[in-house]
């Protein structure tokens, strides 16, 4: 079992021992994966990034990812494989000669 299974399994029997499975619907996840992602942008609001607080940013960043993986498990995407793919077409859309040092769009290359 690679890595990501085995923190997903970790997740899962968190939730279950919870029963909170029953609360975990693709929109609920969906919403929740967005509404931790604002409490992360939250700690950056005003600030420089280097006045960021380490802890409060990885508490914050560990529940955006938590979300996301059960997301993914809840819709039996493999997050490897996700991932790969994603990187593949970013890697056709943004061509190394055209998008080095630029923050460009890929239709504005």
């Amino acid at each position: 079992m690679n890595e990501i299974n085995e923190l997903i399994e970790r997740i899962r029997k968190f939730r279950d021992e919870r029963d909170w499975g029953q609360f975990h619907n693709s929109k609920d996840l969906s919403i929740g994966l967005s509404v931790e992602a604002a409490e992360l942008n939250e700690l950056f609001l005003w600030k420089d990034s280097k006045e960021v607080d380490k802890k409060r940013l990885s508490e914050e960043l560990a529940d955006v990812l938590i979300y996301a993986l059960m997301l993914a498990e809840k819709n039996n995407l493999d997050v490897r494989e996700i991932i790969l793919s994603k990187l593949e077409l970013n890697d056709k859309k943004y061509p190394v000669e055209k998008s080095r040092g630029k923050s460009n769009k890929y239709n504005e290359l």
